[in-house]
């Protein structure tokens, strides 16, 4: 992966969470390269996280905003992804 390309992942999502949702929530804080909100393959709903890549920079920033913040009244947390 690129070094100015963070990964973040973010759980405790919604389940009607898609992946244009997930990017929009993080796009006021920079060019969203992939957004994926992970599904189960048969109901087509939410596991309840995803993943976000976006430039380190504004990753940092999106991480300390939204780390927190309520979304459909749930928590959400969002952390730099273990690779």
């Amino acid at each position: 992966m690129d070094e100015m390309i963070m990964k973040l992942r973010i759980s405790n999502l919604p389940a009607s969470t898609s992946d244009d949702e997930l990017a929009c929530l993080f796009r006021p804080f920079g060019l969203v390269t992939s957004a994926q909100a992970l599904t189960t393959t048969h109901a087509g709903r939410s596991h309840g996280y995803g993943f976000v890549e976006m430039l380190r920079e504004p990753g940092e920033l999106a991480m300390a905003e939204l780390d927190g913040r309520q979304l459909d009244c749930r928590v959400l947390r969002v952390n730099r992804a273990m690779a």
